[in-house]
């Protein structure tokens, strides 16, 4: 099982250049304890700081190893040349592979911010993905589709293959995802039982479709790596007063190393490749704690 972090890009501080402060910070803690990715999220029109992705990672690239690093792009809310443009410019900047993870988007506020359609989200996606795919293969690119495109270009092109990873949650995206994907990112909300159902959904698209089974299978978890039980306990009745982000408390990984290490176990027992954590603690210090125990939980994962 390899770990991964999604830097949080969202601070709600009244000095702007903290949070940037404080995403470097994360990022070189998990570097230190050799993670095996980083990523980004992606949001727009939000009522409180967000940093967005691909300016943001340019600049944490200075501090990763050669893992692999991505973004994740909504991708009815972006032009694919400007998009493939901007993943191709990383990937020339990264040491190690890049990832695009890519879903939907939701949200009315964010859609008509970004002037968006989101009753077309999906149609969007997928003429996104084909444009975006045939740029990076060097071709010029005229569209009269979902989007309006004649002659396009890019330049520079990626110097290695970008991965596609696509989020996806009901049976129709998990088709898309194993149609059109190189592999399926699995959201934080899903508890174990229904990562199952969902995998097995999954792995029928890719047989209909004809496609093997991807060699990575990830997921998304939010995560807290405490240093004593009792300090788990805390957390656990904090991120349950406060609904957590609306996740079930037995969809989050909140306990000591080989709590956490175990469930990873499970989840990689299940057929997971990757799991992509997030640091559910607010104080950045705690977060930084959590991710620096996360060497720890690697070193009992990899001993089984």
């Amino acid at each position: 099982m390899k770990i991964g972090i999604s830097v949080s890009s969202s601070y709600p501080l009244r000095e702007v250049t903290e949070g940037a402060r404080f995403m470097i910070e994360r990022t070189r803690a998990a570097r230190d304890a050799e993670l095996d990715s980083l990523f980004l999220g992606d949001h727009h029109v939000t009522p409180v700081p967000y940093y967005q992705n691909v300016p943001m990672l340019g600049r944490l690239l200075a501090e990763w190893s050669d893992q692999p690093s991505g973004v994740l792009l909504l991708l009815p809310l972006w032009n694919p040349v400007l998009a493939a443009e901007q993943l191709a410019s990383l990937a020339c900047l990264s040491k190690g592979r890049l990832i695009m993870q890519c879903a939907l988007g939701a949200g009315h506020a964010q859609f008509q911010g970004m002037g968006a359609r989101l009753n077309s989200r999906a149609k969007s996606f997928e003429a996104s993905l084909a444009i975006m795919n045939r740029l990076w293969r060097g071709e010029t690119v005229t569209s009269n589709g979902e989007w309006k495109i004649k002659n396009a270009r890019i330049s520079p092109l990626p110097p290695a293959s970008i991965d596609v990873w696509i989020g996806a949650g009901a049976d129709k995206a998990l088709d898309r995802a194993a149609r059109l994907g190189d592999a399926w990112l699995a959201g934080p909300e899903l508890n174990y039982r229904d990562l199952r159902l969902k995998l097995a959904v999954y792995q029928q698209a890719l047989e209909r479709h004809g496609k093997k089974q991807p060699v990575t299978l990830a997921l998304r978890r939010d995560i807290y790596v405490a240093s004593s039980a009792k300090d788990a306990a805390q957390v656990r009745a904090a991120s349950i007063k406060s609904n957590y982000r609306g996740i079930a408390p037995e969809s989050l990984l909140i306990g000591e190393a080989g709590a956490i290490a175990s469930a990873l176990l499970e989840l990689e027992d299940a057929g997971f490749t990757d799991v992509i954590i997030r640091n559910l603690h607010p104080d950045q210090s705690k977060a930084l704690q959590s991710t620096e125990r996360l060497a720890e939980v690697r070193r009992q994962v990899s001993s089984r």
